[in-house]
């Protein structure tokens, strides 16, 4: 796939997340979609899995948005790099969050099949999401599965 297009299908994921619009998210996934977001230890295949992962995720995070600063692909994948500005609310992490807005610095790696996103890694610093949300990073990590789906 073209990279140009790659970044434009990656760029509209972003967009579409910072709406939380799940439905306008999935419709940029295959239906093999994998989302990946190894601070969390998660994992979620196909398209109810990662419906799912997105509710779940937007009900933890309700003002997430990410903003794409660079890009490179080799053809097949693309990683980007930029900020992801949230702010932690509820209980999930089995923590009370302080409110504060974080802002970090994320990379995420993208894969695609028949011209639709298949591959999402999210990576980012949790303890650094931690400290900016006011709470602890091991009673996060205590409520975390163990690669299982959040």
């Amino acid at each position: 796939m073209d990279g140009d297009r790659m970044f434009e299908l990656a760029q509209e994921l972003a967009v579409a997340k910072g709406r939380r619009d799940v439905a306008a998210a999935l419709a940029l996934c295959h239906p093999d979609m994998v989302l990946e977001t190894p601070a969390f230890g998660t994992a979620a295949q196909g398209i109810a899995a990662n419906e799912k992962a997105l509710t779940r995720f937007f009900a933890s995070f309700p003002d997430y948005e990410v903003t794409l600063r660079g890009h490179a692909d080799d053809g097949e994948t693309l990683v980007c790099w930029g900020t992801a500005r949230m702010t932690m609310t509820g209980d999930r992490f089995g923590v009370v969050p302080a409110g504060g807005r974080a802002e970090l610095p994320v990379f995420l790696e993208f894969g695609f099949r028949d011209g639709l996103i298949a591959r999402e890694r999210f990576f980012f610093d949790l303890s650094e999401l931690c400290a900016q949300s006011g709470v602890s990073t091991d009673a996060v990590r205590a409520k975390l599965p163990a690669g299982g789906g959040a």
